[in-house]
């Protein structure tokens, strides 16, 4: 057994496969993935209701500044006047941000989207991975999986990376989907989902 945590934070571009990737991946490895149940322990820690995560969960923003947040935000503590001063998009952003860097500290896991890779970026057991997609296949899964026409699935494609790209654009220092704030890209459109998880294993062995 590692002496470590290992971490693997997930990106994706919305119906490139990312979310199966990373079940996938936790399930081989036998460790807990966190997406949606990010939001739940959340909203536990941060006395938040869990309505308020899902409403601003992964959705861009365009109040103040992420630095001026985050030279008032004082050590985590959600009772502090900076914090309770702060916009709700704010309050939901920095208590995922703890959850995650608590989650990460506690146990071996995969992290899908909300910025997990910035989160954990002093972390050096934490592999960043991002899922991309040929656009003409992501139509395709999309349109079948919601059954919905195939330009209401392009429409939703875009509309969903634009939403996520706003997102960690603004709250991290990185560009998303951009090859240089990951340590391994890997397009659905070449690989299946089994080479895909085999390459990311691969990845952490060298």
């Amino acid at each position: 057994m590692a002496a470590y945590n290992e971490i693997y934070t997930i990106g994706r571009e919305f119906g490139s496969l990312g979310k199966k990737v990373g079940e996938e991946l936790a399930e081989r490895l036998g460790i807990k993935i966190y997406n949606k149940e990010l939001l739940a322990e959340a909203a536990k820690s941060s006395g938040l209701c869990e309505e308020i995560f899902e409403n601003h969960d992964e959705k861009p923003t365009n109040s103040f500044l992420y630095s001026l947040v985050m030279d008032t935000y004082s050590g985590g503590t959600f009772s502090s006047a900076p914090f309770l001063d702060m916009p709700l998009n704010h309050k939901v952003f920095l208590a995922q941000f703890d959850t995650i860097k608590q989650i990460a500290e506690k146990e071996s896991c995969v992290i899908v989207g909300r910025c997990a890779d910035y989160a954990l970026s002093d972390n050096p057991n934490c592999l960043n991975v991002f899922i991309r997609s040929d656009m003409e296949d992501r139509i395709k899964r999309i349109s079948k999986r919601l059954d919905i026409t195939e330009n209401k699935a392009k429409d939703m494609c875009i509309k969903k990376d634009k939403q996520r790209s706003s997102y960690y654009n603004y709250y991290t220092s990185k560009k998303w989907g951009d090859a240089r704030s990951y340590d391994l890209c890997i397009n659905t459109s070449k690989v299946s989902v089994d080479d895909a998880v085999d390459l990311i294993l691969k990845y952490r062995e060298n």
